[in-house]
């Protein structure tokens, strides 16, 4: 059975991460959609909240399955006999911080390679962060992001 591995913190969860999940989908029988939980980010949303978001964004993907993992991914992957690693490309200044972890990843594990996929141009140009910033600034959030996430996004801003 051929799968992947999808990883990242997703937080939160955007268009363009929802577009590399579909093509990857597309391409694999199976798809693991993994939710880092990384300590050395500050998170806005809970490993939890991330995890619940990010399955109900893939709800339509059928071979798409959303799990945790911590760790170094390559470890993480050959764990479960995942082979490849999908990274997403948004434009050329995401390409040298990806080709070091690919690189890197290879001397770490030289049996599992790294696929980099490109969001539609449309998404090319979001990114969790600038959405955030988007959502802390009282912004509509709607075009980035699936609607589950942005009334997540509006829960979690309100004023208490």
């Amino acid at each position: 059975m051929s799968q992947a591995v999808y990883a990242g913190t997703f937080d939160p969860m955007t268009y363009g991460h929802l577009d590399v999940a579909t093509r990857a989908a597309h391409v694999f029988e199976h798809l693991t959609l993994a939710v880092a939980e990384d300590p050395r980010k500050t998170l806005m949303f809970s490993t939890a909240e991330r995890l619940e978001l990010a399955k109900r964004s893939v709800a339509g993907l059928k071979n798409v399955e959303v799990v945790p993992f911590s760790g170094l991914l390559v470890d993480w992957a050959r764990k479960r006999g995942i082979h490849t690693l999908i990274r997403g490309l948004r434009a050329f200044s995401d390409f040298e911080y990806e080709f070091q972890m690919a690189l890197t990843n290879r001397k770490l594990a030289p049996d599992i390679e790294t696929m980099f996929l490109m969001p539609n141009e449309d998404y090319s140009y979001v990114s969790s962060s600038m959405v955030r910033e988007i959502a802390m600034l009282g912004g509509d959030v709607d075009k980035f992001v699936p609607a589950a996430v942005a009334v997540a996004l509006k829960k979690k801003l309100a004023p208490k």
